[in-house]
């Protein structure tokens, strides 16, 4: 496929809507545009101008429309781009895409726009990445911290530490290439501390990047505990409205219940399990086993006890598959009389919380509880950069070991054609980053998790 020559076309905007929006790209959109647009006056067809008429297809009016050109390099790919926005019946922008299609246009690939944006030079892999994490955001912060890293404020970081990287590997270059200067022992020495400076920037984008996974993917919490110590209650009040059925019988929660809350800015995918207890009730029976399996596998769990009761069997068996996980105990119940005694367990719990679904008492400590877990209190989550996924996070640690490793190197007097082979990998991965040193099928992989038109 020719990046570089054929051109795309795509609905942008979700159908059925009051207005759609149907995108071109590539060399040959104002061609195929002007064969199917009859403006109403005189049209001109300039750069970055609307136009109001019709599209008009084998004889036949499809729509009313205003049309958008923008032609490169001015424009979204540095292109040229088309965009018609119609009205958002679904028949109506099905029949404007299909005219596009039989015009020479052909159905761009998810995200393929984006990715031509990134592979004509408008933005990096990391602004490419920020493209999708604003459209998939769920919270503030999350949508804030998107928007940091499409402004490239990341992006400029990462290429001011693999500028001081090249920097030395001039350095050492020189030394090579020159050896009756004997300028090795000065250039070994000038580079500690500049390595040693650069190994901090790059464990603080690491540490960063750790509270910057959580803003941005969310954590994984999972609600679990005996029957009947109101566990969807905390759900519900979480939630802000009575998404779980309530009840004073016990095991009425069978299946498992999922819902994205926002707490304190972290997305949090949480799941109210079915009550853990042992039972001969089929249905119930495989709903604790699900439980279970969710719990294995969380971030967090809230492992809610009733406060106002003794510790039960259950209620040991449960811990006992949780103590060395990731917990909160949350102690619920506690406007009434508190008979329970944590010390049953036989472990001293680190991060409780005591609270009042019902009374709405406590849940805030709660929430603080989960924050302080998961992100970094010196991290500013404001107006800091953060990284966002496992990827890079990844290069991000390669980088770090390949400069402590010419730290080492340069330490221990060994020759420095040694120490530029870990900087030039430190560099690599760097670029890993912002693209410029990514093999295709990184790429392929990172677009195609983009929707279709974008």
């Amino acid at each position: 496929m020719d990046y570089l020559t054929d051109t795309i076309a795509a609905v942008s905007t979700a159908v059925g809507g009051g207005i759609a929006i149907v995108r071109m790209s590539g060399p040959a959109s104002v061609d195929i545009i002007e064969k199917l647009f009859i403006p109403v006056g005189k049209c001109a067809f300039q750069s970055h101008r609307v136009y109001y008429g019709h599209i008009e297809h084998g004889g036949n009016i499809i729509d009313e429309c205003l049309l958008t050109i923008m032609k490169a390099p001015k424009s979204y790919t540095k292109e040229d781009v088309v965009e018609i926005s119609s009205h958002g019946g679904v028949k109506s922008v099905e029949r404007i895409l299909s005219a596009l299609l039989d015009s020479d246009a052909r159905m761009a690939e998810p995200g393929e726009f984006t990715k031509r944006a990134f592979l004509n030079g408008r933005i990096d892999l990391v602004n490419a990445q920020a493209v999708i994490d604003v459209i998939n955001s769920k919270t503030d912060i999350s949508h804030n911290q998107a928007l940091y890293r499409l402004q490239g404020k990341l992006s400029s970081d990462i290429i001011a530490i693999r500028e001081k990287l090249l920097n030395m590997l001039a350095l050492i270059e020189v030394s090579i290439d020159y050896p009756e200067h004997d300028m090795e022992h000065d250039n070994m020495e000038s580079i500690l501390p500049e390595l040693t400076a650069l190994l901090s920037q790059v464990e603080e984008l690491i540490a960063r990047g750790k509270t910057g996974m959580v803003i941005s993917q969310g954590i994984q919490a999972v609600i679990a505990g005996k029957p009947n110590v109101g566990k969807s209650s905390i759900l519900n009040r979480i939630l802000l409205t009575e998404r779980a059925i309530v009840t004073d019988i016990p095991g009425t929660t069978r299946d498992i219940l999922q819902e994205v809350a926002s707490i304190k800015g972290i997305p949090v995918n949480i799941v109210d399990t079915a009550g853990i207890r042992q039972t001969e009730d089929v249905v119930e029976k495989f709903g604790v086993e699900r439980s279970i399996e969710y719990a294995e596998n969380a971030d967090l769990i809230l492992f809610v006890l009733d406060g106002s009761c003794d510790i039960s069997e259950e209620d040991i068996d449960i811990f006992n598959r949780i103590r060395n996980k990731k917990y909160i105990a949350v102690l619920n119940k506690c406007d009434l009389d508190k008979k329970i005694d944590l010390s049953v367990l036989g472990a001293e719990i680190e991060n409780m919380a005591e609270v009042s679904a019902k009374e709405d008492n406590g849940m805030e400590e709660l929430y603080n509880l989960i924050y302080n877990m998961f992100v970094d209190g010196h991290v500013s989550v404001e107006n800091t950069p953060l990284i966002s996924n496992a990827r890079d996070m990844l290069s991000l640690k390669n980088a770090k070991n390949h400069i402590l490793s010419a730290i080492e190197t340069v330490e221990s007097g060994m020759t420095e054609d040694m120490a530029a082979i870990d900087i030039e990998e430190s560099y690599a991965y760097l670029g890993q980053i912002i693209g410029e040193t990514v093999e295709d099928d990184v790429i392929d992989r990172i677009f195609s998790q983009f929707c279709l038109g974008k």
